[in-house]
């Protein structure tokens, strides 16, 4: 083998370490329910510890259908749109997370990758039923020798915060009145009857207890004489079930108990089918007794609440450190999490993100932090980006992953994206000079130099949204601003009609197919979008369109079946869920046109909105 030249040997020492870097040498700890609770309390200590916390979802798919994908010409709305159909389909099947803490040459680095499942572990129906999946992604699962058999026998479970509450509901186990205010309304005749009433009740209960302990010690008699009083126990201490009908009546109960009785501990007993059945009072023998119950009670209480969040603790860890999170593609991940973990997706998008970044404050895309950095035919998927920065750019990040693979897990590939995130997202920021202070004991003044690069959640124009899709591919050595008012969709002009005869055939077919004052690419193998550079030229077009008053060569394509639409009806149909039921937009399209009975033109009164056209754009259609 030649030695290397004093050249490469320069560019190798200032690279990044090969050893260090690559990602099959560092060691992912693999989570399944059978480690889970220890690995929580892990999760928990390191996410405090750390600076940032990057996370990686394995899903079961993406996308159906080629215009179901993400692209360049989405909106922020369609795009969410779009992404949030993906996750009400798809499942994600290997969540991890890895909290980090960045250096000045250094990441240091606690990966763990959680195998997730959703089985309806308390027999109530959730959290799913069923979901769908991608033929492409089980494929590439099964080549990173993924375990199905450990997925749907040891995954975690998990429910979101809204199926918590309604499993609650349905389970029926008493819960713990730990908060109580009272009420700031007087009592009513009503009330005021009950309130007396149920006083009275506890009272004889309770002092008819407390004389049978002092007058017999034999316990057939204590036991026969509990019966005759309508009690029951509550392991060993003594109880009462008290009926209620209403919250008011549940709310003045515990006025009473708090009161007036204060070494009983009150319960709440939801009913199946919701609301509240009865309150169970339970007699203590005195104050420590009572604070060992209480104790009892919250310790039983986290357990139930721990077997039924599942894998959600850990999300709640996250959310509670308010951490910054770096992930790839923020949009797809997170209604994917939003969706599993919180509570269906809303249909707004601003409601969305709202209510996301309640839950987050900071996250951190890389495929918008890297989009001044890496060209875009460079940054196709995490993967052939960081291979361009490592050739380019000469800055040493160090890996360093306490963590060491064991015996099971060493050939195992599985959650090494989010390492390669760290990795990425620490070199990124050398690059652009983004970390201002790295001391820890700083971390609590944040990182101001690259808060300007969070919560963006708009498409990028950096290719494909999920980092192993690669079949559409769309990238540009410049890109400008287009209102959605000049875009136009085109279908029936054929199946074997490429972008470029599709131009040639339309220019000076009409006056807004002017040389160099529009431009198109397609959308899928049905169909086409047309940018137009100078305003109401797209306006133009669908009017004399949908007129009829055509001529030369557009006469002919449109009698040959050429229709088109504004990006108005493009966003309806993102809106209509029959509309995502065809494999081709311009199935779509159609379906559209005829159901709505609306004109091709765009809607007045609709708002303008922005995407960035790149002048030489282009989608490949391989595994479509």
């Amino acid at each position: 083998m030649a030695p290397l030249s004093p050249f490469l040997r320069w560019r190798r020492y200032f690279c990044t370490n090969i050893s260090s870097a690559s990602p099959h040498r560092w060691g992912v700890k693999q989570v399944t329910k059978l480690n889970f609770s220890g690995a929580l309390e892990e999760v928990g200590a390191r996410i405090s510890e750390s600076d940032f916390i990057a996370v990686s979802l394995q899903r079961t798919g993406t996308a159906c259908a080629a215009w179901h994908r993400v692209s360049a010409y989405d909106t922020t709305e369609t795009a969410y749109l779009k992404a949030k159909r993906a996750a009400e389909r798809f499942q994600v099947l290997q969540f991890s997370v890895c909290p980090f803490s960045v250096g000045a040459c250094k990441v240091t680095a606690h990966p763990y990758n959680f195998h997730l499942f959703p089985r309806d572990e308390l027999k109530i129906g959730m959290p799913s039923f069923s979901f769908s999946c991608q033929t492409s992604f089980l494929e590439s699962l099964v080549q990173e020798d993924f375990d199905f058999n450990a997925c749907i026998y040891n995954g975690i479970s998990y429910l979101s915060r809204s199926q918590e509450s309604a499993a609650k509901l349905r389970l029926g186990n008493p819960v713990r009145c730990s908060h109580f205010v009272k009420s700031p309304s007087s009592l009513s005749v009503a009330d005021a009857v009950f309130v007396g009433r149920i006083k009275y009740r506890i009272k004889q209960w309770k002092d008819a207890y407390k004389d049978l302990n002092k007058n017999t010690n034999d316990a057939l008699v204590r036991s026969l004489s509990q019966l005759v009083l309508g009690g029951e126990n509550y392991g060993s201490r003594p109880c009462i079930n008290i009926d209620v009908c209403s919250e008011r009546q549940v709310q003045l109960i515990l006025e009473i108990l708090v009161e007036f009785f204060e070494e009983l501990v009150p319960l709440v007993i939801p009913a199946k089918g919701g609301g509240i059945q009865a309150v169970r009072v339970i007699l203590t023998s005195s104050k420590e007794d009572k604070d060992l119950l209480e104790q009892e009670l919250q310790h039983l209480e986290d357990e139930e609440t721990r077997r039924v969040r599942g894998f959600r603790e850990v999300i709640n860890l996250i959310s509670a450190s308010q951490k910054p999170i770096v992930c790839y593609n923020s949009l797809n991940d997170f209604t994917f999490i939003y969706k599993m973990f919180f509570a269906p997706l809303p249909s707004d998008v601003d409601e969305f993100i709202c209510s996301l970044r309640s839950e987050f404050p900071q996250i951190f895309d890389l495929t918008h932090m890297m989009k001044d950095v890496v060209p875009m035919e460079k940054a196709t998927n995490i993967s052939a980006a960081r291979s361009y920065l490592r050739s380019r750019y000469f800055t040493t990040i160090n890996m360093e992953v306490p963590y060491k693979d064991t015996e099971n897990e060493g050939n195992s590939t599985h959650g090494h994206n989010v390492l390669n995130i760290c990795h990425m997202f620490a070199k990124l920021c050398s690059i652009l000079k983004l970390l201002a202070t790295t001391d820890p004991l700083d971390a609590h003044h944040g990182f101001p130099d690259i808060e300007k690069h969070a919560n963006i959640f708009r498409p990028s124009i950096l290719g494909p949204c999920d980092s192993s899709d690669e079949s559409v591919r769309v990238w540009s050595s410049s890109k400008r601003r287009i209102s959605t008012q000049d875009i136009v969709f085109l279908w029936g002009f054929g199946e074997k009609m490429s972008a470029g005869m599709l131009k040639s055939w339309l220019e000076g077919s009409h006056d807004a197919f002017s040389e160099n004052c529009f431009n198109i690419r397609f959308v899928d193998k049905s169909c086409a979008i047309v940018v137009f550079f100078r305003p109401g030229l797209s306006g133009a077009l669908l009017g004399t369109m949908s007129s009829g008053h055509l001529s030369g060569r557009l006469r002919e394509m449109v009698s040959e079946g050429l229709k088109g639409a504004s990006y108005e009806v493009y966003k309806r149909i993102c809106r209509r869920e029959s509309s995502w039921e065809g494999a081709e937009l311009a199935d779509a399209f159609q379906r559209a046109m005829i159901d709505t009975g609306h004109s091709p033109e765009a809607e007045s009164g609709s708002k303008e909105t922005d995407i960035y056209w790149c002048s030489d754009s282009r989608i490949k259609f391989d595994d479509l």
